[in-house]
């Protein structure tokens, strides 16, 4: 075991001096040695759960990344926090559980590592809300971390083709429009998700898995191997022994966590056609290291990168054929060689972004991810729009649609269930703007995802003929003509409150706009005469959580993060 100076480390506060024995007294009735209570103490966070697939592979993971602390000379300390499953949420009211719990996850390991003076942490994560949640307190907490996702599912097959959760989700539509039977369903529904691992298209949970390489959190090849692959062993272990070197190196995640290194994470999010979330997530992980990324700028940064991975629900390929080719560092070669990435970024290998990947050979006689020169389009796949409806701005995830312009008729819904009811008995038609208002963060409460509805719409075929809008939010999984994050919400009074039926509305995304065709005077009038509505939240988290949450223009977060800060906790 190592000789360490812990003169400077948060765990000196439990366990040097006589006054710390009684702290010493627990740590015996744990098990451990007096060398390793000397040693830094390594907080090993997971995810895992029995909620979803997603995390039951965390806890096996966790195992080896302990064995790779231990042998580099520190002591892990395991512990756990929740998650919330979108899957499993999705389409009723668990759903508004989803991005509260993102919160939730950093709150929890911040208190748990404050309260036991944890040196440093390796977090583990799974599903969509976990991945930024623990990226989130580790540039909160500012101690030496590593990051590692837990793994995607493999795919799974259905009348001799490769489907996902997605698959089932728009099932539910072709199911209800009569065009497949109910033993059909039952046996995609059995053979969809064929065990342990998050949904294997580009959806969140990929596209932050995606994020956490590029913005040097994660090492290098750590994110693409399927959850059951016992190669995710040998990262958890290689990350468990990378982080007790962070601490010699006294590398910390705001040296990694800059301004560049966020650029370069919106970059990888346009080029892989990512989630629409990852401009709720960015911009929250950049407010716990004090850093202003609004809405706006990721999205212009997207929307500036070649689209050059061809991945569902877009496209045609899924996380296990990322890996098949070299994996995550395939897509980084790529935006590196096309100029569209800063390398000189510091990551958790102690080394540069460029000098992780020097050696990486972008693969050929492969379809999967494209040079930048040859992309699928000159555009990235998520654009934000801007205009009289979204002062605030919206996005759009684009990757895979042929237009990029709708006008129709809004059709208007104060919450989903209701549109989910008029979608499901096909009351609407070709030309309509379905408009799901007061579901944003403070009026859902908690800024629910619309799968079910988008993904019924598609089921009936109507995916091409329909665009919908909303202050909440979109699975990953969602594609169509879907925009999100329209701002301000409806709660506050922002102009998606004032929409009627039978309104114009005009949707550009290729010029970035989104506007309802009514004049200022008409719109001032209706405005004086909205009034705020309540809700049913009146107690318990998800009351407080809307009490406190910020726009989502700016992350949806809960907190005046790093720029209020008077001390850092990795400096107690």
């Amino acid at each position: 075991m190592t000789s360490w100076d812990k003169s400077r480390l948060p765990s000196r506060h439990v366990s040097l001096g006589p006054e710390r024995a009684p702290h010493r007294s627990y740590y015996y009735a744990m098990g451990m040695t007096k060398e390793e209570i000397a040693s830094p103490l390594v907080g090993v966070v997971s995810c895992w759960n029995e909620a979803a697939p997603c995390n039951i592979a965390l806890s096996r993971q966790a195992q080896a990344a302990k064995r790779g602390v231990k042998d580099a000379g520190a002591a892990p300390r395991e512990f756990t926090t929740i998650t919330v499953t979108d899957g499993i949420a999705m389409g009723h009211q668990g759903m508004k559980s989803s991005l509260v719990s993102r919160e939730v996850i950093a709150d929890s390991i911040e208190l748990t590592v404050r309260g036991h003076c944890y040196d440093a942490l390796v977090g583990l994560a799974g599903c969509d809300k976990s991945l930024p949640g623990v990226m989130m307190a580790m540039v909160r907490l500012n101690v030496p971390s590593v990051f590692m996702y837990g793994g995607s599912i493999m795919p799974g097959r259905f009348q001799g083709r490769d489907v996902t959760v997605l698959d089932v989700f728009e099932a539910v539509g072709a199911h209800a429009a009569g065009k497949m039977t109910d033993a059909e369903l039952e046996e995609l529904e059995m053979h969809a998700c064929p065990g342990a691992g998050a949904c294997g298209g580009q959806f969140t949970a990929n596209t932050m898995a995606c994020i956490s390489e590029v913005i040097g959190l994660a090492l290098p090849y750590s994110a693409s191997a399927p959850a059951p692959d016992t190669e995710r062993d040998r990262w958890a272990y290689e990350s468990g022994r990378a982080v007790v070197e962070l601490i010699r190196l006294g590398i910390r995640p705001r040296d990694i966590v800059t301004r560049k290194a966020l650029e370069n994470a919106a970059r990888i999010v346009g080029a892989t056609g990512g989630s629409t979330n990852a401009a709720l997530h960015l911009p929250a992980i950049a407010h716990e290291a004090g850093i202003d990324f609004p809405l706006e700028e990721v999205a212009r940064l997207m929307r500036d990168t070649p689209h050059i991975a061809d991945l569902k629900p877009g496209g045609r390929y899924v996380a296990l054929d990322v890996h098949r080719i070299g994996g995550v560092p395939v897509i980084i070669k790529a935006l590196l060689e096309g100029g569209l990435l800063h390398g000189d970024c510091l990551t958790v290998t102690g080394k540069t972004l460029a000098e992780n990947h020097r050696d990486v050979v972008f693969p050929k006689n492969q379809d999967v991810v494209r040079p930048v020169s040859d992309p699928i389009s000159k555009i990235g796949g998520v654009v934000s729009l801007f205009g009289n409806l979204a002062p605030d701005g919206a996005i759009v995830k684009i990757a895979g649609m042929k237009n990029l312009r709708f006008e129709g008729t809004a059709l208007c819904f104060d919450c989903e269930e209701d549109a989910f009811a008029a979608v499901e008995a096909r009351a609407y038609k070709p030309g309509d703007v379905i408009v799901i208002r007061y579901e944003g963060p403070k009026g859902g409460p908690g800024m629910r995802e619309m799968l079910s509805t988008t993904s019924a719409i598609y089921g009936q075929g109507m995916g091409e003929q329909v665009a919908l809008i909303t202050d909440g939010r979109f699975s990953g999984a969602t594609r169509g003509f879907c925009i999100g994050h329209v701002g301000p919400e409806a709660a506050v009074g922002g102009p998606i409150a004032l929409v009627r039926n039978g309104d114009r509305i005009v949707i550009d995304a290729e010029k970035g706009t989104i506007d309802v065709l009514i004049s200022e005077e008409e719109m001032a009038r209706r405005r004086a005469e909205w009034r705020p509505r309540g809700h049913d939240f009146n107690s318990g988290a998800l009351w407080k959580y809307a009490q406190l949450v910020g726009p989502a223009r700016y992350g949806a977060v809960t907190h005046p993060g790093a720029k209020a800060e008077t001390h850092v906790y990795a400096d107690i």
